[in-house]
């Protein structure tokens, strides 16, 4: 089962075989490597009145594992630690099998990247990318049969990371996705807004504003979970993270301009906010505060403006006032506002 993890048995092991040469892996040491690995796969076979002693097979995988890990020949020491999850597997040790499945993900994750530096691929070759994931899953599941979510929102986290840095943000945004749900199983909220933020900043690199919206819209029910007596704002960084979500929602929705009848009631409701003719200090609903309670004076004030801006199609207006929000949003903030004004400008949406 641990071998199908990674998508084969072993390197040149009984049942199949493994990577073959390449950058980080290959060279005269090869021989030297399988040979090795022959010989401490051979004391796990069983024998008559013998049984293998398969806590020492299992030190001298990690040995070999280290050894081949400083030497750069990280598809080889990834293997190697599958051999050792194999055997904390027979041993019904599972935190050691999960450790060693987790240092096989990495490594075969440090392996995509050298190749994608090394050789300037846009997206490495893959293989080593999916074993990482394959083996990710299952140590992730392992932590999860132990009752440790956290744990297994670490993994998937790295995975998520690594997918993002080889160009493959629509993936990523899923593996975030996925860590926020276990961190807020977890009860760890505020670790679980950030990967709901990046999950949203995976999105928007793959143009996905819909599903944006939707990470954004639920990383600030999240933040504004923790909303006080009265409907008063949470404070620190979950205030933070409610003035994000509300600032990058409105530019979103500013972007979808999606029809009032198909507005959902969360989407409506924010910019109802933002009416003219709207009543001071009124309630977002669904549990959060007013938002401009919460936001800067001055960052409420404009963002009305840009939200009357839209609706009466002024796009000169707009435009002095992207100049004024400027300094108070982030990158990507501005970056929205830049397509919500290139869309005005250009109504079949060219270049977005």
């Amino acid at each position: 089962m641990l071998a199908a993890a990674a998508g084969g048995s072993g390197p040149g092991g009984a049942g199949g075989s493994g990577p073959g040469p390449g950058p980080g892996g290959g060279g005269s040491g090869d021989g030297d490597f399988l040979s090795r690995y022959r010989l401490v796969s051979a004391k796990l076979r069983r024998r008559f009145l013998r049984k293998p002693n398969v806590a020492e097979a299992a030190e001298q995988f990690a040995a070999l594992a280290r050894e081949l890990r400083a030497q750069e020949s990280l598809p080889y020491a990834a293997w190697c630690q599958l051999a050792v999850a194999r055997c904390a597997q027979s041993l019904f040790h599972g935190p050691a099998e999960a450790a060693a499945l987790g240092e096989a993900a990495r490594l075969f994750l440090r392996q995509e990247r050298d190749l994608r530096q090394r050789l300037a691929l846009r997206g490495g070759f893959g293989e080593h990318l999916a074993a990482a994931q394959s083996c990710g899953a299952f140590a992730a599941r392992l932590h999860l049969e132990r009752g440790q979510p956290a744990l297994a929102a670490g993994l998937c986290l790295e995975l998520a990371a690594a997918l993002r840095d080889t160009g493959r943000p629509a993936r990523a945004a899923a593996h975030f996705q996925r860590a926020a749900e276990l961190l807020a199983a977890a009860r760890l909220p505020l670790e679980a807004l950030r990967c709901l933020a990046e999950r949203a900043s995976c999105l928007l690199l793959g143009r996905d504003y819909a599903g944006a919206l939707a990470a954004l819209t639920r990383a600030q029910a999240l933040a504004g979970a923790g909303v006080g007596p009265g409907g008063a704002a949470p404070g620190g960084a979950f205030l933070d993270a409610l003035v994000r979500c509300e600032v990058s929602r409105v530019l979103l929705l500013l972007l979808l301009q999606p029809p009032p009848g198909k507005l959902p009631p969360e989407h409506a409701r924010t910019l109802e906010q933002y009416c003219w003719e709207a009543p001071e200090g009124g309630a977002a609903g669904g549990g959060l505060p007013a938002a401009a309670s919460y936001l800067p004076a001055e960052l409420f004030l404009l963002l009305q403006s840009a939200v009357l801006a839209c609706q009466e199609k002024d796009a000169a207006a707009l435009q002095a006032l992207q100049a004024e929000l400027w300094p108070l949003l982030s990158a990507e903030q501005n970056h929205l506002l830049h397509l919500v004004l290139h869309d005005m400008l250009s109504p079949a949406g060219q270049g977005l």
